[in-house]
């Protein structure tokens, strides 16, 4: 089949999107002359069912881009100018290698960092051989934190699993409310699935702090202050204790702490609430009555919450609310941050840990890397890049950038494009697409494992991730069975995981007759029985927690940055809050460089409250310095009114480019959250400013 699809010059082949949003849609590639020309939803996938977004729809664009990197390249000029001279792969594994042997002798093997994420979801891509590469090598570790690790530790403290409700059943909840994500533009099939709710008569609730597509869809869009929503989700909690709308039996027999929380949330009156949050107390109590009075409640949490100082915490409190009125025994009740724990895989089959000669290697913070790469004891030498675009999407950038800057730095980067971080690199090395591999992929949503197999060539010279490191691992002298694995064999080892029940009769072979999967979801059935909690119960109270420093029960601790307890304003040095989410045609930075995408998106904005506007004297349409002490950020101003006073907003990370020498991230800071070690992008405060003129 694999080199059929290739061969094949016409006709419509099986797709997996690659891209690192939950729905994990199963596409469509039409092939004609050899060439992707249109790429469609699968209407058989029994998810998304041939629904796609504009960005995926446009992927052709991405993969013939005519700045695509296509053979491996060396750097000429300084570093961050992108100037490169073409070399061999021969030369580019030589040189890697070379170097590498210098710096392990001379420095050690940790002095060697991987810097990744999931630019590219594959399995495959970004947790196979690139892991056992880098830990034969002995190389430092990287903490990948920063996008979800905050809130799938508060989520896992009350719950012990990385699951929640499943997609399909929320078309049966009478009260929906999205937390905290953006789902029109991120998860557009639970859009869909919430709009069959909605024809039933369910009621969508939107909080966030910025009402973004998904809060204009919503019946109620309800805008809060950021960081302050574990505060919201506390009080709504104290008025269900206070009304009786919560069932005593299932708090009874399920949960750990209950008594201790009717207790706790006392405090947490709706004026109280109101103080702190933005939202009115009428607003409070009518919000908790619509949840409490529910017989049938889903809470969809999303990203964004999370990345605050007190992120982990937020995202547990709202995770308690499900168990208050038993919503876990109901069909198309509870809750979801994500779904990733029913699909997970055999990690130490595909990564391969026991490589590794140093197993106490010191592990670095990814939301850390600027600082990493100024330390002088034990410094970083070299670093290797791949599905990632740090420069872009790390924060604090201005220290990030030096640090990439440093001429005894190694980098090495592999990507599709000369990327802002790629220009900083010394070898940059040519990526496929998702589209010319072999890989699996599975959803942090619904419950299908999909494998996609190449349908076109490798473009140019471009390497997958499998490829490169086993190349450079053999290279290196690693003769290790290891490195000679096909990627059919690494899936059916990733797959062969007793360990993990749901993934019973998931199998290579049923992925090749089907390209899609559905888990075995019989253990569900008594999800509630066998939590892996340290009780074994839903942990409304957490011992752990307290053990570690933290409030053992839901709680809001204020943000080191931001609201604390009453609004910023006057008198302060940075009085506005800058968030910066996605926008709706950009996934974090993928994307930035295509022409379409660009074109829809026009140019990046900071909106502004017609308050905060007329408070700084500027005009719709102004140009802006958004400042504080880490950077500045020079952007046009939109006046709006889709925030609260208090708040501005950027969305989407945009590269450098004409008339864009600056970034969000310059704004943001790398302080690590409560929970997780998480980023804290949001805890950002700012001021504003009009642009001076001729700067």
């Amino acid at each position: 089949m694999t080199q059929d699809m290739i061969q094949q010059e016409n006709g419509i082949f099986p797709g997996v999107c690659p891209l690192d949003c939950p729905d994990t849609c199963g596409l469509l590639l039409h092939k004609e002359n050899g060439k992707i020309v249109k790429v469609t939803g699968d209407p058989d996938h029994p998810v998304t069912q041939g629904a796609i977004c504009n960005k995926v729809r446009n992927m052709a664009h991405r993969v013939y881009h005519p700045e695509r990197v296509l053979y491996p390249m060396r750097r000429v000029g300084a570093k961050g100018e992108g100037a490169f001279e073409r070399i061999s792969w021969d030369e580019a594994v030589q040189e890697i290698t070379a170097r590498y042997k210098g710096l392990i002798e001379e420095h050690g093997s940790e002095s060697i960092l991987p810097y990744s994420f999931y630019g590219n979801m594959g399995i495959l891509s970004v947790d196979g051989m690139d892991r056992r590469f880098f830990n034969r090598l002995g190389a430092s570790r990287l903490k990948q934190s920063i996008c979800n690790s905050a809130g799938s530790e508060g989520w896992k403290s009350v719950m012990g699993f990385n699951g929640g409700t499943v997609p399909e059943v929320t078309v049966l909840a009478d009260v929906i409310i999205v937390w905290g994500g953006n789902i029109v533009s991120t998860n557009m099939h639970q859009v869909v699935l919430a709009e069959k709710a909605r024809k039933s008569g369910a009621k969508v609730i939107v909080i966030d702090v910025h009402k973004n597509q998904t809060g204009q869809w919503a019946d109620w869009f309800i805008p809060l202050f950021p960081g302050t929503d574990a505060a919201l989700a506390v009080g709504i909690m104290h008025i269900m204790f206070r009304d009786g709308m919560v069932n005593e039996e299932f708090l009874q027999h399920y949960t750990l702490g209950y008594e201790e929380l009717r207790e706790h949330v006392r405090t947490y009156t709706p004026a109280y609430v109101s103080s702190i949050t933005g939202v009115s107390a009428e607003d409070i109590e009518k919000l908790a009555e619509l949840y409490g009075r529910a017989q049938v409640s889903y809470i969809h949490i999303g990203n964004g919450l999370q990345h605050h100082d007190n992120g982990g915490l937020t995202v547990r409190s709202i995770a308690a609310l499900p168990a208050l009125t038993g919503q876990w025994l109901k069909r198309g009740g509870g809750a979801s941050k994500s779904n990733g724990g029913y699909n997970s895989m055999d990690s130490d089959a595909l990564e391969r840990p026991d490589l590794r000669p140093n197993p106490e290697a010191r592990t670095i913070n990814m939301n850390r890397i600027g600082e990493a790469l100024a330390m002088t004891e034990h410094p970083i030498k070299s670093v290797f890049v791949y599905c990632s675009n740090p420069l872009v999407v790390a924060p604090d950038t201005e220290r990030v950038r030096e640090g990439f800057a440093r001429e005894d730095l190694f980098t090495v980067v592999h990507d599709l494009f000369m990327t802002d971080t790629a220009k900083y690199a010394d070898i940059v090395l040519p990526a496929t697409s998702s589209f010319e591999n072999t890989d699996l992929f599975s959803s942090y949503w619904h419950q299908y494992i999909q494998l996609q197999e190449p349908v076109i060539p490798a473009l140019g010279e471009s390497k997958s991730n499998v490829e490169l490191f086993s190349l450079l691992g053999r290279a290196m002298g690693f003769n290790e069975p290891a490195f000679y694995e096909t990627e059919e064999e690494m899936i059916a080892r990733a797959l062969d995981y007793p360990d993990n029940p749901y993934l019973n009769g998931v199998t290579l072979d049923k992925l090749k007759a089907h390209r899609h999967v559905k888990l075995d979801m019989t253990p569900l059935e008594t999800y509630l029985d066998r939590l892996p909690t340290p009780s074994g119960r839903i942990e409304l109270y957490s011992a752990q927690l307290e053990a570690a420093g933290l409030p053992p029960l839901p709680t809001y601790v204020p943000l080191k940055e931001g609201y604390d307890g009453v609004r910023r304003g006057r008198g302060h040095q940075y009085p506005l809050m800058f968030i910066s989410p996605p926008n709706h045609n950009f996934l974090n930075s993928t994307f930035a460089n295509v022409e379409k995408h660009q074109k829809l998106e026009k140019e990046p904005a900071l909106q502004i409250h017609p308050e905060d506007a007329a408070e700084r004297g500027l005009q719709d349409g102004d140009m802006v310095t958004v400042y504080n002490d880490r950077g500045t950020y020079e952007v046009r101003a939109k006046v709006t009114d889709k925030m609260l006073p208090g708040t501005v907003v950027s969305q989407g990370l945009w590269w450098e480019g004409e008339g864009r020498k600056q970034r969000a991230n310059a704004l943001t800071p790398d302080r690590l959250s409560d929970m997780g070690e998480g980023a804290t992008f949001f805890s950002t405060v700012v001021e504003v400013r009009a642009k001076e003129k001729g700067i």
